[in-house]
Parts: structure tokens; C-alpha cells; sequence
């Protein structure tokens, strides 16, 4: 007879990350729901085993070639926690059912309040995590059906995707005008459709460090300001070159705002190449026409929720960290990269440190955010809701799922300092300036924050089109970004003091 092993302290962490995962699994893996069926309650834990096919993500989450493995001289239960997490792939098992039973999400939909009570359920399998919803009205905005042509110089279908807050027309065709700033439109775009070819500029034009996330920054607003700017100066419609530095033909939404008093006009994102042509086509004085369909509208507000679970500290409850990530996708795709890879290293971080036999000394709380895309009506509201509360950090994965790199926070100099001591062990540099849309109003409270940067030299390959799917996703990538994720909270809730919030900005 084989003698009975005795399990000893640096075996439980690992067994019980993986009986916690099978927890979650079971919390997720329930039957999709039939199309835009409307929510009746949570629901409940199936008692099958998990249904995840045997060998569809690896079993071992092993750092890839040429990648840096965080946690390198990581020590005690930081180790601990580090080895543990990288045992069990728990981010890619909880992003499967989010994006294949459940998919696209958009503020208002019944996709989005599928999600809503899908991330409640399985993060009530978290052992210890206090789980609560809290109610946020969001806009409603429906793309409806939608087409484009060319019809001058010659007839030609035109790939295109509505923009969110788009208004809508039956039908209307127009000459196509040339802009190429959002902020030089005079009175010849009148009754015009206005072309806003804005090239998001690729690795090879930059100098130094390239990151697909600042070139984003600075072409987006030819997309979030454009139509305003068109409909002000009298056009009829707006096109807006989609925000990407590789394409296939491919479309990109986005959001779009038109102020108070001020009439949306139809707006739409066509791809990279049909905007190079058309551009090249009015430089050379050949006269292009555009006709649009589209049945897009904006409905009534509607009441969605921020997901939010938290473990207490034992030493000190009343300091909150923030591991935040935002539920809600475009309506397009599944919204695996933006942002569902997002949700699943937050809750996979909360689990991997429910796991855990060391006690966090501060609290550690995961907010899943409601309307991030079209609104952030979460953030917004969570900030009016909790900004009084003493937050140490807040770190938000919203990047997408490459390998995690490094850091990029704002706040005082004396947090960046503590963060930057924290962070040591963990590996991964702290980079100045950055944070994250939906903890971004926590600014005003002098919250420190942050936000994981991976390796997002694909990420807007796919960036809110139909190709945001699953098949995307590297495991091993989401998985260590969880580890993160898990490994910072950890750092930080065993860090000594925390400075005090930062002094308000000084007014413009």
C-alpha cells in the first residue's frame, strides 16, 4: 500500500487555488441564454463538473519565450502567491464563458445585465469576498441596421460601423469633404459629409519607446470630437478614419459626444484603406459621394450596476486598494481584449488572494465598472459614491491581455515613491502619467492611481471591432497579467503607511 502523502505549508496555497478555480467554474460555466433575453436573477451554480474541454488552455501558465516573468526575486508569501497563481490558469476559465456564453455588451443591453449577474455569481465563490451590486442609470444607444456606399466616382460598397451616440437618417447622400484636424472646419463643409483622415501613427514614425496606447490617445479625438465639430459648422454627417495602425479591411467604433443643444448627426468609422482612398481621390480634385443608412438612436436611460467585491484587511480595513476593470464592451465582437481580459485578472487576482494563508493588512476591493465605453457613468458614480473613503491605490487592467510590462501611475511624489517601493519585488517598472478612464475621477479625491501596461503592439489591431473574440487571447499573457495584478495588491496591502491623498490640482 502507497503511504498517504502529507500535504505541507507551501502545498496549500496551490490546492487551494485550484479547488477555488473549480469553485468559479462552477459559478460560470452555466448555459448561454437565449439572444437579448432580459435578466430574471442571478444565476445559480450548476453542480456538473466544469465543462471547459481538457486541454484548451494550458494547465500550467509558464512564461513564454523572451518574456520576463514578474516576481522574479519575489519572496515568502509574495513568492507564495506568485507560484500559485501561475498553477492554475483562473483568468482564461472565467474570460471563456463572459465572452463565448454571453458576449457583446454595450450600456443598456441585455448582454451587459447578463454580465452583471454572471461576474455577482462567481464572485460570490471567492472564500470571504463580501459581494454587492450598486445601481448606475446609463445611456442607451442602438446602432440598429446601417450601411454606406461610394457612389461617385464609381458605385462601391463601403465597410463602416456607427459610431456610439451616432444620430440617424433613412438615407442621405452628400459630396465628401477633407479634414484632416478636428479644429479647422469653416462654412464650405455646410451640407457637405465630413472625412476625418487622421492616421494613428505606428511604431516605425515615433522615436524611443513606442506604446500603441499613446498614439491612440493622440488620434482618438479626431473620433470623440469630430461629429461635433462637423454638425457646429453645418454638415450633414461625419466619417472618421478608424483609430488603428493595421487593418484588413477592417471598421473600428468608438464613442462619439455631441453636447446639449446640439443635433447628433450621423457619424461613422470606415476602414484605414477606404479612408486613404478617399482621401487621395478629393487631394487629386475627383469628386466623391457618400450615401448612409442608418437606423441609429438614442433611447431613455437605464439602470445597470457596478460589480463590486472586496476581502477585509485584518490590520487595516478602513484602507482600500482598487483592482478595477470595466464589464461593458461595444456592441460588437465579444469584447475580449477591451474588456474582458480586464475582468477576468481582477476577479482571477481576487481569488488567487482568497487563497491565500496570509492575511491582507488592508482591504483589497474589485470593482467591475459599468459603462465605460459610452459614458463612465461607473466611474462617475462610484467616484460620488466612495471618493470619501481612505483609498490607498486604485490599478485598473483595461489594455488588453499581453504580457504585462510595467506600470503607469499618477498622484503625489511622495505615492509614486511608496508605489514604487511596493512594487519592487514584483518586478515590473513604475511609469509616470498614466491610470485608467474608470478610476480616473478618483483624481479629484487624491487617490493614487495606476493601470497594468502590457505588450498592446496587437491591441488595437482588434480595438472594438468584430474581431475582438476570444481566439485572441494568449492564456499564458491573461493569466500572468492576473498574477499582476494579484502580486501589486498583495505588495501593497503588506506596505508600511501609506502617504495621505494628494493636495487637490490647482484650478485651470
Amino acid at each position: 500500500m502507497r503511504p498517504e502523502r502529507r500535504s505541507t505549508a507551501e502545498d496549500r496555497p496551490k490546492a487551494r487555488l485550484v479547488g477555488l478555480g473549480l469553485l468559479l467554474l462552477a459559478a460560470c460555466a452555466r448555459q448561454p441564454l437565449e439572444p437579448d433575453a432580459p435578466p430574471e436573477a442571478p444565476p445559480e451554480a450548476p453542480t456538473e463538473p466544469p465543462t471547459t474541454p481538457e486541454g484548451s488552455v494550458p494547465e500550467v501558465a509558464l512564461p513564454a519565450a523572451g518574456r520576463a516573468p514578474i516576481g522574479a526575486g519575489a519572496v515568502g508569501p509574495l513568492r507564495a502567491l506568485i507560484d500559485a497563481g501561475r498553477a492554475e490558469p483562473t483568468a482564461m476559465r472565467l474570460l471563456t464563458p463572459l465572452c463565448d456564453d454571453i458576449g457583446h455588451r454595450l450600456a443598456g443591453s441585455p448582454g451587459l445585465e447578463r454580465a452583471v449577474l454572471w461576474a455577482e455569481a462567481a464572485l460570490r465563490a471567492v472564500p470571504g469576498a463580501q459581494v454587492r451590486l450598486e445601481p448606475v442609470q446609463v445611456p442607451v444607444w442602438r446602432r440598429g441596421r446601417e450601411q454606406a456606399w461610394v457612389t461617385a466616382p464609381h458605385p462601391m460598397a463601403l465597410p463602416m460601423l456607427g459610431l456610439g451616440g451616432s444620430g440617424g437618417t433613412p438615407g442621405l447622400e452628400a459630396e465628401v469633404v477633407l479634414a484632416v484636424d478636428v479644429d479647422s472646419l469653416g462654412p464650405e463643409v455646410a451640407g457637405k459629409i465630413v472625412l476625418f483622415d487622421v492616421p494613428m501613427r505606428g511604431p516605425e514614425e515615433t522615436t524611443g519607446v513606442y506604446r500603441s496606447i499613446d498614439a491612440y490617445g493622440a488620434a482618438v479625438g479626431a473620433r470623440g470630437r469630430g461629429p461635433q465639430a462637423a454638425a457646429k459648422a453645418g454638415a450633414v454627417a461625419a466619417l472618421v478614419r478608424s483609430v488603428t495602425t493595421r487593418s484588413l479591411s477592417t471598421p473600428h467604433t468608438g464613442g462619439t459626444r455631441f453636447d446639449p443643444g446640439v443635433q447628433p448627426i450621423p457619424a461613422a468609422a470606415i476602414t484605414t484603406e477606404h479612408s486613404a482612398w478617399l482621401r487621395r481621390l478629393i487631394e487629386r480634385g475627383v469628386p466623391v459621394r457618400v450615401r448612409l443608412e442608418m437606423e441609429a438612436e438614442t433611447l431613455p436611460e437605464a439602470l445597470s450596476h457596478n460589480v463590486i467585491a472586496e476581502l477585509p484587511g485584518a490590520e487595516r480595513p478602513d484602507e482600500i486598494i482598487v483592482l478595477a476593470a470595466h464589464l461593458d464592451s461595444w456592441d460588437v465582437g465579444q469584447g475580449a481584449q477591451d474588456d474582458g481580459a480586464g475582468v477576468a485578472q481582477a476577479m482571477a487576482a481576487l481569488a488567487l488572494l482568497a487563497a491565500s494563508p496570509a492575511p491582507l493588512a488592508r482591504t483589497v476591493r474589485v470593482v467591475l465598472f459599468t459603462n465605460e465605453e459610452n459614458g463612465l457613468r461607473g466611474g462617475v458614480e462610484y467616484a460620488a459614491q466612495h471618493g470619501g473613503e481612505r483609498h490607498v491605490a486604485a490599478i485598473e487592467s483595461d489594455i488588453g491581455a499581453g504580457w504585462p510590462r510595467a506600470w503607469s501611475a499618477t498622484g503625489s511624489e511622495a505615492q509614486l515613491a511608496w508605489l514604487r517601493s511596493a512594487a519592487a519585488p514584483v518586478g515590473l517598472p513604475v511609469e509616470s502619467g498614466g491610470g485608467g478612464a474608470d478610476i480616473g475621477p478618483m483624481l479629484d479625491h487624491g487617490v493614487l492611481i495606476a493601470e497594468l501596461l502590457p505588450d498592446d503592439s496587437a491591441y488595437f489591431d482588434v480595438h472594438h471591432t468584430w474581431a475582438d473574440t476570444l481566439d485572441k487571447i494568449d492564456p499564458v499573457a491573461l493569466q500572468e497579467g492576473a498574477v499582476a495584478l494579484a502580486a501589486l495588491a498583495r505588495a501593497l496591502s503588506d506596505a508600511p503607511p501609506a502617504p495621505p491623498a494628494a493636495p487637490p490640482a490647482p484650478a485651470p
